[in-house]
C-alpha cells in the first residue's frame, strides 16, 4: 500500500514536526488495512488517515476546526473533511462519527500513538515481531504513553461492536505493512 502524494504534500505543508507526519502515516497505514478489509476504498481511506491532524502543529487550540478551511483550499470535498473532523468528537469537537471509516479512524488515531510507543520501546524497535500481548499490557498501565487517552479506544471499540485485542491486532498489521516507512 502506498501513501497519498497529494495527501502527503498536503500534510508536510502545515506540520514540519516529522513524529506528526509519521503519526499520519501510521494511521494511514491503519486505515488502509481496515478499508482493504472491508473492500472499501483504499486510497481514499489512507488519504482520510493521513490528513487527520492536518491542523494540528500550527493550530493546536483549533485543532479539528481549522481542518476544514485547509482541506477544502486542498479541494477535498465535505464527506473527507467530515472524516477528518470527528476523529475528535467529544475532545475537540461535537461532530460525531457516523460512517464506518469515522469510526474506525476515531478508534484508531490513539491506538497508533500507543503502538508506536511500544514498539520504541521493544529490544527490536519494531513492530514486525510485537504481539496484541504486550500492547494490551501498555494499555493496561496508564503511566505508559499517558498523553493516549485510553477512553477514547474503549469508546470506538463500543461504537463499532470489536473487541480491544480485535483493533489491536489490526492496528499492528496495518502498521507492519508500512514498517519501512514508518520506521519501526
Amino acid at each position: 500500500m502506498a501513501m497519498d502524494e497529494k495527501a502527503l504534500a498536503v500534510l508536510r505543508k502545515y506540520n514540519q514536526n516529522e513524529a506528526l507526519v509519521k503519526h499520519g502515516m501510521a494511521v494511514s497505514a491503519i486505515m488502509q488495512y481496515f478499508a482493504a478489509e472491508a473492500g472499501e476504498d483504499v486510497a481514499y481511506w489512507g488519504a482520510v488517515g493521513l490528513l487527520h491532524d492536518v491542523d494540528y502543529e500550527l493550530y493546536p487550540e483549533e485543532h479539528c476546526k481549522k481542518a476544514p478551511e485547509l482541506l477544502q483550499e486542498a479541494g477535498y470535498d465535505d464527506a473527507f473533511i467530515h472524516a477528518v473532523v470527528c476523529h475528535a468528537y467529544g475532545l475537540c469537537v461535537d461532530v460525531a462519527p457516523e460512517l464506518y471509516m469515522e469510526k474506525v479512524l476515531y478508534t484508531i488515531d490513539e491506538m497508533a500513538g500507543l503502538i508506536n510507543a511500544a514498539a520504541l520501546m521493544r529490544p527490536s524497535r519494531s513492530v514486525m515481531d510485537m504481539e496484541v500481548k504486550s500492547v494490551k499490557k501498555k494499555f493496561k498501565d496508564n503511566h505508559f504513553a499517558a498523553g493516549v487517552n485510553r477512553d477514547v479506544i474503549k469508546n470506538g471499540c463500543e461504537m463499532l461492536g470489536v473487541e480491544l485485542d480485535v483493533i489491536i491486532e489490526k492496528c499492528i498489521m496495518g502498521m507492519r505493512a508500512e514498517h519501512e516507512i514508518l520506521g519501526l
